[in-house]
């Protein structure tokens, strides 16, 4: 089944033998016209279960997202305790280099989510625990959100990419104001980026048995190159940006909402930086006013 668009891509559109997402990645059996930086692989492992990846000149950072993993590189084990859910805090993640082979297995199970970039410079295997990654609360009000640093320049030293992962409680709007990332210029760096999504009830929320937790996700165009996605996403469910405005991610009142984000790009400059969609950067200056939402940060 292939994506409903070619930057959409719902859970079971991207899967590839035990990946259930497999994107831009050297071994990825979905190809997708136009993408060269950043790549995605999610599992889900029995107990006992295993995955492998290659020596590859791309980088990668491995993410439990539910369960607790042995990753082993170069002969070496590195234990990753893991969480209970990506709704439960941060977790301890591996910076596997470059070049190097990767076996993931897991004794009770879980789900595990392997970012990725192509990538030339060599940095070492770096273990980072959940206790020493960033944590920020971004925004106020009702544009909070939780993000979790453990990829991002002032945290990892890395060649290409920048990975991050951000919760946003029921009924708040993520990735907002619009912003861009799609150009080489002062201010700015030309970064592509995925977004991973999960969606959950809300914690003591009233639903009945039979519930549908979802998000929107919203891209179009910033100049004349055509994208228009306006997607409703679930658990498992991948957007690529590769330009364009993007936001906001909409946590639908009910459903807490999860992104893993993994950008990459071909500047020099390792580096985040934005512009916002003129429409609406002024979003920003409302925040000074308001406080964090009182339901963050979720640590449970």
């Amino acid at each position: 089944m292939p994506g409903t668009t070619q930057w959409f891509y719902p859970l079971g559109s991207a899967n590839d033998g035990a990946w259930q997402v497999s994107l831009g990645a050297s071994d990825s059996a979905t190809k997708v016209e136009g993408w060269a930086h950043t790549g995605l692989k999610v599992a889900r492992l029995g107990p006992g279960e295993a995955v492998k990846l290659g020596a590859e000149a791309e980088e990668r950072i491995v993410v439990p997202l539910e369960g607790a993993f042995t990753v082993t590189v170069d002969g070496t084990d590195y234990e990753l305790r893991g969480r209970a859910s990506v709704f439960a805090g941060p977790s301890d993640v591996l910076y596997t280099g470059i070049e190097t082979a990767v076996a993931i297995s897991s004794k009770e199970g879980g789900r595990v989510a392997v970012a990725l970039a192509p990538a030339k410079a060599s940095y070492p295997v770096r273990l980072i625990s959940a206790e020493e990654t960033p944590v920020e609360l971004r925004g106020a009000g009702v544009c909070s959100r939780q993000v979790h640093n453990f990829g991002t320049p002032a945290a990892l030293e890395a060649d290409r990419f920048i990975v991050c992962e951000v919760i946003t409680p029921a009924g708040n709007w993520s990735s907002y104001p619009p912003h861009k990332h799609d150009e080489e210029k002062d201010g700015e760096t030309s970064l592509e980026e995925i977004y991973y999504f999960e969606t959950r009830l809300a914690r003591d929320a009233p639903a009945p048995p039979a519930i549908d937790p979802i998000g929107y996700a919203r891209v179009y165009a910033s100049d004349e190159r055509p994208i228009d996605v306006n997607a409703e996403v679930r658990s498992g469910d991948v957007v690529l940006v590769p330009y364009g405005w993007h936001g906001p991610a909409m946590a639908a009142p009910g459903y807490d909402l999860y992104y893993l984000n993994v950008m990459a790009g071909p500047g020099r400059v390792r580096e985040w930086l934005i512009s916002d969609d003129p429409h609406h950067g002024w979003i920003r200056r409302t925040w000074d006013g308001q406080r964090v939402d009182p339901r963050l940060p979720f640590m449970d």
